[in-house]
């Protein structure tokens, strides 16, 4: 694609300051940029590139008043620079309506013709999908299936029966949804299996990276919010809800039946226990264990997780110990020593 930077300011809706009659013709880091590339900065700590970069224009943000190359302006460059990888670079997982010889599709299933099935995907009976939604290579989809509007599996995805998916959700390879929540009763001394028979519903517009695993409910359901995002390898337990636009970063493990409220964010390896409640907009820092309840609109960091000042408070007095340490030991020798100088009198 080649495009003129006065043309795609106008285009993504951003201010343009300098020549709008350079061409561009794709996109690179603002390091490694050079003539024709559109580059973009949303973090201050490339600011030190600006004076070197060779790039033809810049995505910046109105604090950046001043470069050697044009400027696009937008007070959101990040997603600005989105929009604009979008229109320079084609998505290659786009596939022409159709359904693949190679596939299996069960009985009764309602497929829409706007829709596309790939190679060796195998489609149980009654599933329903959606208008251009792509099922690719080597998916799953099991009996009863309910996949809405513009959806993507991408491959290798597995959908367990009875799974409900709404409109434009994305999932990608490896991703098993409807696997058997971990329930067990012990009885003398044997583990005897729980039978789960519940679904997974997801919400749309929801994201799922690559080789997590959402187990159904024992009964009823698990539910992912309209619009949350899960990163890659995340494993979410039976009966667990995750309100609307929540972010759950990599390597994230929640307990059943616990309860997520909307906005939550938790970063990398953070940990719950089952049945408690997190609340609207609170942040868990990585790394972190949370073992009870958390109110809303509030950061907690630390393991167990406490709310994040009075945490950074512990820390911060944790590297004060050996000093403390030392004048204790210090303190009780004089004590030790008066003392003895008291009997000796």
């Amino acid at each position: 694609m080649e495009i003129t930077t006065g043309r795609l300011a106008e285009k993504l809706g951003a201010e343009l300051k300098g020549d709008p009659e350079i061409v561009l013709t794709g996109m690179a880091s603002i390091e490694s940029a050079g003539t024709g590339d559109l580059a973009f900065l949303a973090n201050s700590k490339y600011y030190k590139y600006l004076e070197t970069t060779r790039a033809s224009a810049i995505i910046v943000s109105p604090e950046v008043v001043e470069a050697p190359a044009t400027l696009i302006v937008h007070p959101q460059p990040y997603f600005i620079f989105a929009q604009a990888l979008r229109l320079f670079y084609a998505d290659g997982d786009q596939h022409e309506p159709g359904i693949h010889d190679s596939s299996v599709i069960g009985e009764n299933c309602e497929i829409s013709s706007t829709a596309y099935v790939g190679p060796s995907v195998v489609i149980e009976d009654g599933v329903t999908i959606g208008e251009k939604t792509q099922v690719l290579a080597g998916c799953f989809v099991g009996r009863g299936c309910l996949i809405g509007a513009e959806c993507r599996l991408f491959p290798n995805v597995t959908l367990r029966a009875g799974s409900k998916l709404g409109d434009r959700v994305q999932i990608h390879s490896g991703t098993v949804v409807g696997s058997d929540g971990f329930g067990y009763a012990q009885v003398n001394g044997h583990h005897h299996k729980i039978p789960q028979v519940g679904i997974v519903v997801i919400e749309d517009d929801v994201e799922i990276g690559s080789n997590c695993s959402i187990d159904k409910a024992a009964l009823g359901e698990t539910r992912i919010g309209r619009g949350t995002k899960i990163d890659n390898l995340v494993q979410i337990a039976h009966n667990v809800k995750i309100g609307q636009n929540c972010i759950v970063v990599s390597q994230v493990g929640i307990s059943g039946s616990t309860k997520l409220g909307n906005n939550v964010i938790l970063a990398g390896q953070v940990g719950l226990v089952g049945h408690i409640e997190i609340g609207d907009n609170v942040m868990v820092a990585a790394q972190s264990g949370v073992n009870k309840s958390l109110e809303a609109d509030k950061a907690y960091f630390g393991s167990p997780a406490t709310e994040i000042m009075h945490q950074k408070r512990i820390e911060a007095s944790t590297k004060k110990l050996p000093e403390l340490i030392r004048r204790v030991r210090k303190l009780e020798k004089q004590l030790i020593e008066k003392n003895s100088e008291k009997t000796n009198e």
